[in-house]
């Protein structure tokens, strides 16, 4: 699997928690979708990337291949079991001096469980070894949005230049330049690089265009959003962030109809059962219940066995879905702490001003100020607080 699959989901951060046990009243609740069929060309894929690493398990180029495929399935389908199946192929080069692609895989598992520190250390050893993996640089890119450092994601932006595609370099640095006070000038030059670059991949194509749509959004320029969200939902790949962004459009506009007739079948991944358990408590549809219990069953699992990974969408069930702002603002504020994404500066403004505690909010309004970044929902959101 290429590299830049990798290097161009690293803003997509949304991982799963596992699914617990539970039984729908209704016999038309669906529970999950099953994930691979055993005829599936990922499922084969899967079966010989398995083969060659049990014929060589001392290979970390069979052991890399193996840990890039599993990831890449979690990445589209949200569910975190592969994330563990990806951690269990690479357990035999735990050092650091592994090789670099292992490295650079061990950073991006540790990203993806929030061990955002560690994940650093390993891609930055892996550039160490490897002063041209894009895949690397990229990663650490991303990850440093996540924690809103966008010096140190500038810097890594820079230093792609003249080692990845030209539609990679424009899009990292649009992406932080848009966080950072040039949201215009940063949508016309990543669509104008994602025009000139007719043989990008899939992959890049997803990643520009998602991100394009999210842009337009911050504009105000609702038709551009959409047809940037239809046009990477044509590209035919399954991708959790796609359908997590697009849907949250769709809410925002009042189209919940159009929100379940999308995830209906993605009640496996946590970011997309919440997405839809809005909807249909918006529809007053019959699944809505079945759907938010299995939601509050899994993030109280998840908590038992210390894994906060979805904290973010943890408050916004708790806000939305419980009513409880008091419960929505003590995980929004815990979330912030490790990741301070737009969205997560969102749920915090929000559930802030439904608990009655403006100060709670004060490093999001910080952020919000000192950052930059503009975006009319949150500066509303913000105004509620004043």
């Amino acid at each position: 699997m290429p590299r830049l699959v990798l290097a161009l989901v690293g803003a997509l951060l949304c991982a799963g928690a596992a699914c617990a046990p539970h039984a729908p009243k209704d016999d038309a609740v669906v529970l999950e979708r099953l994930p691979l069929r055993p005829r599936d060309p990922a499922a084969l894929e899967l079966r010989e990337l398995r083969a060659a690493q049990a014929a060589r398990p001392q290979d970390a180029d069979a052991a890399a291949e193996l840990a890039h495929a599993y990831f890449a399935l979690a990445m589209a389908d949200g569910d975190p079991r592969y994330v563990g199946y990806a951690e269990a192929a690479l357990r035999r080069w735990a050092g650091e001096d592994a090789p670099a692609e292992i490295l650079f895989l061990r950073g991006v598992l540790k990203q993806y469980r929030h061990e955002f520190a560690a994940a650093l250390a390993d891609l930055q050893r892996a550039l160490e070894r490897d002063p041209a993996h894009v895949g690397a640089r990229a990663w650490r890119a991303a990850i440093m949005m996540v924690q809103a450092d966008y010096a140190g994601a500038a810097k890594e932006c820079a230093a792609l230049l003249g080692k990845a595609d030209e539609l990679q370099a424009v899009g990292c640095k649009a992406y932080v330049d848009a966080a950072t006070g040039g949201l215009r000038p940063a949508y016309t030059r990543l669509a104008a690089a994602l025009r000139d670059s007719p043989q990008a991949s899939d992959a890049a194509r997803l990643w520009s265009l998602t991100r394009l749509a999210e842009m337009a959004i911050r504009l105000d320029d609702a038709a551009a959003a959409e047809r940037h969200f239809r046009d990477a939902l044509a590209l035919g790949g399954n991708d959790n962030f796609l359908l997590a962004a697009y849907a949250d459009f769709l809410l925002d506009r009042g189209r919940p109809q159009e929100v379940v007739n999308l995830l209906k079948d993605w009640v496996r991944s946590d970011t997309l059962l919440l997405r839809l358990a809005l909807a249909e408590r918006r529809l007053r549809l019959a699944g809505a219940e079945p759907h938010a219990r299995a939601l509050g069953e899994r993030f109280a699992a998840a908590a038992l066995r210390g894994e906060r990974l979805h904290l973010q969408e943890e408050a916004r069930f708790l806000l939305h879905v419980r009513g409880d702002a008091k419960a929505a603002l003590a995980a929004a504020v815990e979330n912030y702490r490790t990741q301070r994404e737009p969205r997560d500066a969102a749920i915090l403004l929000e559930a802030a001003a439904a608990a009655g505690e403006p100060p709670a909010a004060a490093p999001a309004l910080r952020w919000l100020r000192e950052s930059r970044f503009e975006s009319g929902a949150l500066e509303r959101l913000a105004a509620k607080l004043k």
